[in-house]
């Protein structure tokens, strides 16, 4: 498994994986629901945003030769805190017939490796409080629960 640096060629692949991951958390919040009814709807802007902000960098997750998913991260700056440069995973997402294979473990190693070579000294990562599955990878994964985050929807 490899992470390849996403380019503007591969934004249909990124908008397809994203609004799939966006899809499956509609069902753990109404918070989560998406304003599109279509993959057709979803624009790329969004993933061109990212691939023009210095503080994000977008991966393709590549087996072999297949692009499998891709991993979204973010790097932060806490300067009051002892641990204060954070790499921030996003999004991480791994294509239905790939999962259970290794390979989102595969990707946290890589990614450790990309934070300390950028001067990180911790990852952090969210996850959905309903998604027992995502919560359970990344507690297997080496992550402990630091904070909670709430939501309210302003109606």
């Amino acid at each position: 498994m490899e992470l390849v640096e996403a380019t503007t060629e591969d934004l249909d692949a990124l908008v397809a994986r994203w609004y799939s991951l966006a899809r499956a958390m509609e069902t753990y919040d109404e918070l989560n629901e998406l304003r599109h009814d279509g993959i057709d709807e979803v624009s790329d802007d969004g993933f061109r945003a990212l691939l023009d902000d210095d503080a994000v960098s977008v991966y393709l997750v590549v087996h072999e030769t297949e692009t499998i998913g891709y991993v979204t991260l973010r790097t932060g700056h806490h300067p009051s805190r002892e641990y204060s440069r954070s790499l921030r995973i996003v999004d991480l997402a791994v294509d239905d017939g790939h999962r259970n294979h290794g390979h989102g473990t595969a990707v946290v190693e890589r990614v450790k490796e990309i934070a300390r070579d950028r001067g990180c000294d911790h990852l952090t990562v969210s996850c959905e409080w309903q998604n027992d599955g995502a919560r359970r990878f990344y507690r297997d994964a080496g992550f402990r629960p630091k904070q909670v985050d709430y939501a309210q929807a302003l109606e």
